[in-house]
C-alpha cells in the first residue's frame, strides 16, 4: 500500500502530531496517495517531490483526526494514552538492541535509515553532501560539549557564559518528575518541555482555562518523553547522554502571533546561512537567507517559501554576531534565535538537524553545504 517509508515515518512523527491509525484518517490518505499529483511524482526518483507527499499526507491524517479528538475529546485522550505506553515500549526495545551494536553495525543501521528516507545510498568511504556528512558526525564526532549544549537547562549556562543571561528566555522552573511540579505556583501562561525531547513542547495560553483533558493530555505528554531515548533511534548518540528533566519558560508571543524562529547555519564559527521559519504550528513554511539577505532559491526539507515580503531585522548583525560566539569551537552547529519587538532571545543549538534526514530541494544545495562543512573523518575508535 504506502511505500518509502511513509509508513514509519508517521511512527516517527506521530509522537509530535499525533496522526494515529484509524481508518477514516487512513483513508484520507491514502485517497490523496493515489491522486494523479501522486502517481506522477511516485514514478519518479524526485525524493523532494515525495518529501512533500508525505508532508501533505501527514497534513491530512491531523486534520482527520482533529474531528475526533474535538467531537470525543476524553475518549481519544484515552486512546493516545494506551499509544503512548505501547511506543514507550517500543523505544525501550529499540534503544537497547541499538546501544548494543558496534559501530560498523551502526553504520549499516544508519545506512539503511538514509535510503529509506532520502532515497539516496550512503558510501561511508566517500561523504560529500551536508546530509552525509551529518552521518558521520553522528557517529563519530563525540564532542562532549555536544552534550550540554544540546541539553536545553544546562546550555543555559553556556549561554550566559558566552552572551549573557539577558538572552535567555526567562526560566520558570526545572523539575526530575512530573509530580514534583506545583501548579498552583505556576503563571497563567507558560511552555513546559522536557530538556531532551523533540515535539514535546505544551504550550499553555491560558492555565485557568484548561480543561481536565487537556491537563491529562499535558502530563502524558511530558511524562511519556521523560521516559523516551530520542537519540538512539535515529543514530544521534549525543542525546542520549543528556539526563531526562523537565523545564517550563516564559511564554514568548507577538502581536502577529506567529513568533519568527530564526535559525543560522554555521560552520567553524562563521554564520553562512540564515533560514526563517513561519508558521510552525499551522503552515510551516520557511525562508533562506544569506547575511546579505537576499532570499536563495533553494530550500530544506518539505518547506515551501513564505509568499510575503520579510524585512531584515534591524539588528540582524547583532544576532549573527550573538551565534557565531555560541558556534565558536564548533564545525557545524544550527544556533536558532527569536526576535521580539528587537529583543534577541536564545533557542535552542542544534547539532544534528532532522538527523540529516531531510533533503534539500537541490543537490547542487547539499553539495554546497558539505563543501563548507570540514571533517576530520576520522574512525580510528571504530
Amino acid at each position: 500500500m504506502f511505500s518509502w517509508g511513509i509508513m514509519r515515518q508517521f511512527r516517527m512523527n506521530s509522537f509530535g502530531n499525533e496522526p494515529g491509525y484509524r481508518a477514516n484518517a487512513w483513508s484520507t490518505a491514502e485517497i490523496f496517495y493515489n491522486e494523479p499529483e501522486c502517481q506522477g511524482i511516485r514514478a519518479t526518483n524526485d525524493s523532494r517531490g515525495k518529501e512533500r507527499i508525505r508532508f501533505k499526507i501527514r497534513v491530512r491524517v491531523v486534520l482527520a483526526y482533529d474531528g475526533i479528538k474535538k467531537k470525543f475529546p476524553f475518549l481519544y485522550e484515552v486512546y493516545l494514552c494506551v499509544k503512548s505506553r505501547r511506543q514507550l515500549s517500543q523505544n525501550m526495545a529499540n534503544t537497547k538492541r541499538i546501544h548494543a551494536m558496534t559501530k560498523k553495525e551502526l553504520e549499516a543501521y544508519d545506512a539503511a535509515l538514509y535510503q529509506e528516507w532520502t532515497g539516496k545510498i550512503l558510501n561511508w568511504d566517500d561523504l560529500q553532501t551536508f546530509t552525509e556528512k551529518m552521518q558521520w558526525a553522528k557517529l563519530y564526532d563525540d564532542d562532549p560539549r555536544k552534550v550540554v549544549c544540546a541539553d536545553k537547562i544546562e546550555v543555559r549556562t553556556w549561554v550566559a557564559d558566552r552572551i549573557g543571561e539577558e538572552y535567555l528566555i526567562p526560566l520558570i522552573g526545572t523539575w526530575d518528575r512530573y509530580s514534583d511540579i506545583d501548579f498552583s505556583a505556576l503563571p497563567e501562561q507558560f511552555a513546559m518541555k522536557t530538556n531532551h525531547g523533540s515535539g514535546d513542547v505544551v504550550v499553555v495560553q491560558s492555565k485557568s482555562r484548561m480543561s481536565v483533558t487537556d491537563k491529562i493530555d499535558m502530563r502524558r505528554k511530558i511524562e511519556t518523553a521523560l521516559k523516551m531515548d530520542f537519540g538512539a533511534y535515529l543514530c544521534e548518540m549525543h542525546y542520549s547522554k543528556i539526563t531526562p528533566r523537565i523545564l517550563a519558560e516564559q511564554y514568548l508571543v507577538s502581536e502577529e502571533g506567529d513568533l519568527r524562529d530564526y535559525k543560522f547555519q554555521c560552520f567553524d564559527g562563521v554564520v553562512k546561512y540564515c533560514y526563517v521559519d513561519f508558521d510552525r504550528f499551522h503552515q510551516h513554511k520557511r525562508n533562506v537567507y544569506d547575511l546579505d539577505w537576499n532570499l536563495q532559491d533553494w530550500n530544506t526539507g518539505e518547506y515551501e517559501n513564505y509568499s510575503g515580503t520579510i524585512e531584515k531585522p534591524a539588528n540582524f548583525e547583532k544576532m549573527i554576531a550573538i551565534a557565531e560566539k555560541l558556534s565558536a569551537g564548533f564545525s557545524q552547529v544550527r544556533v536558532d534565535l527569536y526576535n521580539l519587538h528587537g529583543r534577541i532571545y536564545f533557542g535552542e543549538m542544534t547539532f544534528t538537524s532532522a538527523s540529516g534526514f531531510r533533503t534539500f530541494s537541490s543537490r547542487e544545495a547539499d553539495l554546497m553545504l558539505g563543501s563548507i562543512w570540514n571533517l576530520p573523518m576520522d574512525k580510528s575508535d571504530s
